[in-house]
């Protein structure tokens, strides 16, 4: 193959993998070229990029899966080539092929590759023809797999066939539930993948989720770069990932890692792909799939080689054989670590922090980031979407950043992401940070005793230790924070530099109530000065000192020693106040009428009113009125961000009235269904 020059590469996607892509090019002296739909005129990956194209407005077919429009773009900018990250078009042969036609240089495998390990089904059939280790399977029709019901050795996995990241899977652990999840499934795989084929397999009860990362040139060199455990997650996806693998002996990681580059020699595999695996408990290893594009969770491999995957792969796509450093593979022969030159070192984690709830069933929490700060510590890294305060579209997927963990031993590494989530800052919405936090806390996290259903039994204990820690906070601290913050905001927001404007009426004043998370906290102030004041929180007295401010950070020595808290204001005019890594909403009683959220409570709490818990798009209509349903009966289903929540009755009623109809988009306030 002759080596190409690339002068300027499209990248055909948009958040954290689109910026992370950019850096690379950055460094490279390549021009990078975004897209971008209307809702993300003001993302990142556009403001990052030196050249931006737009797609328009509409659904995701409309913009960043519609491959004439990102196939024109590129033409018109003049790029050699297109990077497509993960998702979206990464594993279209279409998008692949279309590219070539073009005369445009697709970074990643060939089309024919993506066709072959893109469906399940025969990637499957291919692994077998390897003498790669395989779970029971069974394909065909719904009406055929129904036909066979009985004989399936339940617990059994429905997964699509054309699919990946956890969508389309669910556990079927009886045969009266089969048809049900089956068709539900079906849709998933349809709506995501535009291919509603599923098979089944025998689901492993407690096992381990480990891959293998490959590069594989033109010249055929397939190297590995190691292995990953991506074993802690929830819904089926993915949201802590480590390298190595804590769970492999020498031997069993030597058979893995020969086994996946095995299997990429036999389909002639080029450019970065994942080959991943199921591992039972006695270390023996299944075929999963073969993933044809980068990971999302490449750098945890990245931290540890000192290799950028995305560098490699845009030299492979040139033409040039694999490169990394200081190492070279020789031509035509199968390389694994065997120099010291090229030996991954210590232990990566990445954590991955979305906008969700982990305390409502990890349902997605659209909205906006009301202030925004990476941590600065030794040994981390940040792959992002967002650099400041924005709006997390409820259209996308839910993660918003990628936060990577570096020591010289596992342990090491969990101090470093523990220290780390502490000092990231993420205000306005609800995230997983803090129950990411209480993950890697957990002794069974330590002691590595997990399995991919940690997060599911674990989950009383990890919601207990989180509401344990924010109760162990001092919320007397938390409510000074605030007060500080509060007189001094018009200064924060450079409205004023008279300290008298700045003061405002509190001057006058000698007592005050703060909310802190419902809970009351009556403030007697003493004595102010410009910078400093003094007062009672019941009979103990305290001293708070402003010190400096930098955007949403405030400095201030309390009772004697630094604090340094983030704060900023939501729409609802409360102040978001984050304490030792911990968000707190407060406001003053006497400032701000808690009308608006008693009604949303006393709404929450009416069993006779369904109101949607998110914003998104109502998929499917399970009752019609007049039916009986009772508690835990599915009513409706609602899409947000990439993923379908289950909406059920609390309580036994009758179905009144049906407030919305399908494919409709509602917001987290809107009344959904009337009960009798």
């Amino acid at each position: 193959m002759n080596t190409r020059k690339i002068n300027k590469i499209l990248i055909a996607n948009r958040g954290e993998i689109a910026v992370r892509i950019m850096r690379t090019l950055k460094r490279l002296h390549i021009e990078s070229v975004a897209v971008f739909a209307d809702n993300d005129a003001d993302a990142l990956h556009r403001r990052m990029a030196d050249e931006a194209y737009p797609l328009g407005n509409g659904s995701l077919k409309d913009t960043y899966l519609n491959i004439q429009k990102i196939i024109d773009a590129a033409l018109d900018s003049g790029a050699e080539a297109i990077h497509p990250g993960y998702g979206f078009l990464s594993e279209n042969p279409e998008f692949a092929e279309a590219c070539l036609q073009n005369n445009l240089i697709f970074i990643g495998p060939d089309a024919e590759t993506m066709r072959l390990m893109g469906n399940k089904i025969a990637a499957r059939e291919v692994a077998i023809q390897n003498d790669i280790p395989v779970t029971f399977g069974l394909t065909g029709s719904l009406d055929d797999i129904l036909a066979k019901a009985d004989t399936l050795p339940y617990p059994v996995l429905i997964k699509a066939a054309a699919g990946g990241g956890g969508k389309g899977m669910h556990i079927v652990r009886q045969k009266e539930d089969l048809k049900d999840e089956l068709e539900r499934a079906s849709r998933e795989a349809e709506k995501y993948f535009g291919d509603g084929t599923v098979f089944v397999e025998q689901y492993l009860e407690n096992p381990r989720h480990i891959e293998v990362q490959i590069l594989a040139d033109h010249h055929g060199n397939i190297i590995h770069l190691g292995e990953r455990e991506c074993t802690i997650q929830r819904r089926y996806q993915k949201i802590i990932e480590e390298s190595p693998s804590p769970t492999l002996t020498e031997e069993k990681r030597q058979q893995l890692l020969s086994t996946a580059v095995k299997l990429c020699k036999g389909i002639g595999y080029k450019n970065a792909g994942t080959v991943e695996f199921i591992v039972d408990k006695e270390l023996n290893f299944y075929f999963l799939e073969v993933n044809t594009r980068i990971q999302v969770e490449h750098p945890v491999t990245e931290m540890r080689t000192g290799i950028d995957i995305v560098e490699e792969q845009i030299r492979i796509a040139r033409g040039k054989e694999i490169e990394s450093g200081e190492w070279k593979v020789e031509s035509g022969k199968f390389s694994v670590f065997n120099s010291p030159l090229s030996t991954p070192q210590g232990h990566a984690i990445e954590l991955r922090i979305y906008a969700e709830d982990p305390e409502n069933g990890f349902l997605p929490t659209p909205g906006k980031v009301t202030a925004y700060h990476e941590p600065q510590v030794r040994g981390t890294r940040v792959d992002s979407s967002i650099d400041g305060p924005c709006t997390v579209s409820e259209a996308y997927d839910p993660m918003i950043a990628k936060l990577v963990c570096y020591g010289k031993t596992r342990q090491a590494a969990i101090e470093t992401a523990q220290h780390a989530l502490k000092e990231f800052i993420l205000q306005g919405l609800t995230t997983n940070k803090a129950y990411l936090w209480e993950v890697i806390k957990n002794p069974d996290f330590a002691e590595n005793k997990i399995d991919t259903s940690f997060c599911a039994t674990h989950q009383e204990t990890l919601l207990k230790a989180l509401n344990d820690s924010r109760n162990n906070l001092n919320i007397n601290d938390i409510s000074v924070c605030f007060l500080l913050y509060d007189f001094y905001k018009k200064r924060f927001e450079k409205l004023t530099e008279n300290v008298w404007e700045e003061i405002g009426y509190w001057r006058f004043h000698s007592q005050f109530t703060v909310d802190v998370e419902g809970h009351k906290v009556l403030v007697r102030i003493n004595n102010t000065s410009n910078r400093k004041i003094d007062g009672y929180i019941g009979d103990r007295p305290f001293t708070a000192e402003y010190i400096a401010h930098d955007g949403h950070q405030l400095k201030l020595m309390l009772n004697g020693r630094t604090e340094v808290v983030y704060c900023s204001v939501n729409d609802e005019q409360k102040t978001i106040v984050n304490f030792h890594g911990l968000n707190f909403h407060c406001f003053r009683t006497d400032q701000l009428n808690d009308t608006l959220d008693y009604a949303r409570k006393e709404q929450a709490n009416d069993k006779s009113t369904l109101v949607s818990p998110m914003p998104g798009k109502v998929v499917k209509i399970n009752v019609k009125e007049g039916d009986e349903v009772t508690a835990g009966t599915v009513m409706i289903v609602v899409e947000a961000m990439k993923m379908e929540n289950n909406i059920t009755a609390t309580a036994k009623a009758k179905v009144k009235k049906i407030l919305v109809v399908e494919n409709e988009m509602v917001d987290n306030k809107k009344q959904l269904i009337e009960l009798s």
